[in-house]
């Protein structure tokens, strides 16, 4: 069985690259240059005909989009702890998930790239307006997650695809001009995370600068 994750630096795709890390898999990393627009090559449309990071390769089957392959990935090493096994703890846990992925994230891609919603410039600039004051709210919303959490990360007592969720979507904050700062609780966690090993070896692998967020000059 052979696992390969494709991958771009920064982007969601840093979820499931450290969760293969705490998982302690044998996989073989590949990047992936958006900026060259590799995404758009014939071999990787192959794999994902929309283009997009990350995919995962289980045993020469491509799977997409981060709930499945973190599910996808919880399963294959349950030992990882990578999300609650069963019961309650596991639903909520889910639910976190599925709100990040599909309230928070696509925020973030309206401010990032208005382009995508519309062609005319004007309503790029209202969208990208609008876009980030909702995804202030959303960063204030996981700051409130992230200090009611029962134990040490966002799903117990181990870190997993939360956490490593988290780190990403206050990192994208500090693109949107917010200061990571001002989330201290959720600057904490990504903080700690981060200085997990195995977690570190995928910001180095990255290339990541945790905090991008630079201050507006006076």
């Amino acid at each position: 069985m052979s696992l390969k994750l494709y991958y771009a630096p920064g982007a969601c795709s840093f979820v499931p690259h450290a969760a293969l890390e705490l998982a302690g898999a044998d996989f073989e990393p590949v990047l992936v240059k958006l900026h060259k627009g590799e995404q758009r090559t014939p071999e990787f449309l192959a794999l994902n005909p929309r283009g997009q990071v990350p995919v995962l390769v289980d045993d020469g089957v491509a799977i997409t989009q981060i709930v499945a392959i973190c599910l996808h990935l919880d399963a294959r090493f349950p030992q990882a702890g990578l999300l609650p096994g069963v019961g309650l703890a596991r639903t909520r846990a889910l639910e976190v998930l599925a709100w990040m992925n599909n309230t928070a994230h696509p925020t973030f891609t309206h401010v990032f790239m208005p382009a995508k919603f519309t062609d005319d410039a004007a309503a790029q600039a209202a969208v990208k307006a609008h876009a980030l004051r909702q995804y202030r709210d959303l960063l204030t919303e996981l700051e409130t997650l992230v200090a009611r959490r029962a134990g040490a990360w966002l799903a117990g007592d181990r870190p997993g695809v939360l956490d490593a969720y988290a780190l990403t979507l206050l990192r994208w904050g500090g693109f949107a001009g917010i200061d990571p700062a001002t989330l201290p609780q959720t600057w904490a966690l990504a903080q700690a995370l981060a200085d997990v090993p195995a977690v570190a070896r995928v910001i180095e692998r990255e290339r990541l600068k945790l905090n991008v967020y630079q201050p507006t000059a006076a």
